[in-house]
């Protein structure tokens, strides 16, 4: 990398000094646009005791449940967890803490620190505990609520109540990106521009795997989605990486007879 290039030679090279105990905003929603490269690069490094913020926490075997299943991570911030067995038994048995968000505040706190904005107010989650306190984020070995989520500050405006939400800035961010080039100038394909420019967004150091890296000056500045300005590391994927797309939920129709 010389310059304004910013193309690092290989994903380890590109998140090796990511070290233990790193705050982490990834990409991804589901098993779509999930930076899988980097994050198997990751747990090839062999660093833990790792806080991630993502709108899921992968699945059992894939994504961040590769570090999930080898005990990496220490602490979730996320807005869904439904699709990982591992990730619920971590948590119940209180190996992992876990912070569940409203999807849509988690979004907003990831772009709030990625824009320079401390907190917001947001109405979503008044009158719950998310608000006012209470939501098991840690569980004791027998089942006891070892740490709980605090109480938010609340405000009145024009009549209606509303709790103040903290941005989120992390130490680095992991993206995928459709195209990017050498800059770090990004394009995301369709639902893969999910929670993505977010957590590049939020990333104090980001660091792209691309599907296919072009050449300064070949992206319309139409179509990018997100400048170079929030991308330090791009890592251009192999043809075979970049197809590595497994589906989360197959489901096929029964044929008609003499179909």
């Amino acid at each position: 990398m010389t310059g304004m290039d910013k193309v690092f030679a290989s994903p380890g090279e590109a998140i090796a000094d990511i070290p233990d105990g790193a705050t982490l905003s990834v990409g991804g929603f589901g098993m779509c646009g999930v930076p899988a490269v980097l994050i198997g690069a990751l747990f090839e490094a062999g660093a833990g005791d790792l806080e991630v913020v993502s709108n899921n926490a992968g699945v059992d075997g894939w994504g961040l449940g590769i570090l999930l299943g080898a005990g990496r991570l220490r602490r979730v911030v996320a807005s869904y967890v439904g699709e990982n067995k591992e990730f619920a038994r971590q948590y119940l048995s209180g190996e992992l803490e876990v912070e569940l968000t409203p999807q849509g505040t988690l979004a907003e706190r990831l772009r709030a620190g990625g824009s320079g904005i401390p907190a917001f107010f947001t109405a979503t989650g008044v009158g719950t505990q998310v608000a006012d306190g209470g939501l098991p984020w840690k569980y004791a070995a027998d089942g006891t609520v070892a740490k709980a989520s605090p109480a938010k500050q609340k405000q009145t405006f024009d009549g209606r109540e509303y709790v103040l939400e903290r941005a989120i800035v992390a130490d680095f961010g992991l993206v995928r990106a459709w195209r990017g080039d050498r800059h770090g100038n990004l394009v995301f394909k369709d639902a893969a521009r999910n929670f993505n420019p977010l957590a590049a967004m939020a990333g104090r150091v980001t660091v792209a795997e691309v599907e296919e890296l072009v050449e300064p000056g070949e992206l319309n500045p139409n179509d990018v989605h997100l400048p170079g300005a929030f991308v330090h590391r791009v890592v251009e994927l192999t043809p075979e990486q970049a197809a590595d797309k497994p589906i989360e939920k197959r489901t096929v129709r029964i044929a008609e007879e003499g179909a």
